[in-house]
């Protein structure tokens, strides 16, 4: 019986990690905390077209108040205090600005 020198399976490694491309944790002098995390995936996928998972919060007293986020199976949404909607990603630049624009908002009512 003879060894072989070579494998026997040939694959392609397709579970890489994503790759951190963003983050930015501020403490707010409310006492609030912000945090924004936006990671490039190996490959864009179906629920993933634009190739990145995000996660932007806004927490105010140990409870999240905004956040934006991608998890598998919901897509880009954003939680806006109990609701929880669509979110039309368009650019990270976009993405960031529309989660600052709600934190503002809600600092703004303290």
């Amino acid at each position: 019986m003879a060894l072989l020198t070579t494998p026997t399976i040939v694959g392609i490694i397709t579970n890489m990690q994503a790759k951190l491309i963003y983050r930015n944790k501020m403490y707010l002098a409310s006492g609030a905390i912000v945090e924004e995390m936006v990671w490039k995936l190996p490959q864009a996928d179906e629920e993933r077209p634009h190739g990145l998972k995000y996660s932007l919060v806004y927490i105010r007293d140990g409870r999240r108040v905004v956040g934006y986020d991608n998890e598998r199976g919901k897509g880009d949404h954003r939680h806006y205090g109990n609701r929880e909607e669509p979110y039309n990603f368009v650019s990270v630049d976009q993405l960031i600005a529309d989660f600052k624009a709600d934190v503002e908002r809600e600092e703004s009512k303290r």
